[in-house]
């Protein structure tokens, strides 16, 4: 089953990896026979289902996440195989989605009002102030 990122990507089933391993965590003894935690790779730098710019996005964005181009997620929240498998399948979309998304607006810098300056400045001096007045006095 393809996973839907967004409506304009898609990735292919055929693109997706999956391991499996034992998972650590409660479930007695049915957590040692069964291979419950789920690890979804997708590569990043073979798919097809990228544009070029799609894929420098990702790659700058998601630069320390990715292994040699390839993304992956890791689940095992759920004591299911089948849930564990939703639940990656579910992450892996969330990071692609943020990866692509565009960047926010830009800061605009601003700089400290009058009043603010000036109350700043008068706090400082108030300070200043009560330190002086903690000090010994000088035996001049």
């Amino acid at each position: 089953m393809d996973l839907e990122v967004s409506p304009a990507l898609t990735i292919p089933s055929s693109e997706l990896g999956w391991r499996f391993s034992r998972s650590s965590g409660p479930g007695g003894q049915h957590v040692n026979t069964s291979d419950s935690r789920v690890e979804l790779f997708w590569s990043v730098a073979d798919s097809s289902s990228l544009t070029d710019e799609q894929r420098q996005r990702l790659n700058a964005r998601l630069g320390r996440r990715l292994v040699g181009g390839v993304l992956t997620v890791t689940a095992s929240e759920q004591r299911s195989q089948l849930r564990n498998r939703e639940v990656a399948r579910r992450k892996l979309a969330e990071i692609v989605s943020a990866g692509l998304a565009p960047d926010g607006p830009r800061r605009r810098p601003t700089k400290p009002s009058r009043g603010s300056q000036r109350r700043r400045l008068a706090a400082k001096g108030q300070r200043s102030e009560t330190k002086q007045q903690r000090r010994r006095p000088s035996a001049d």
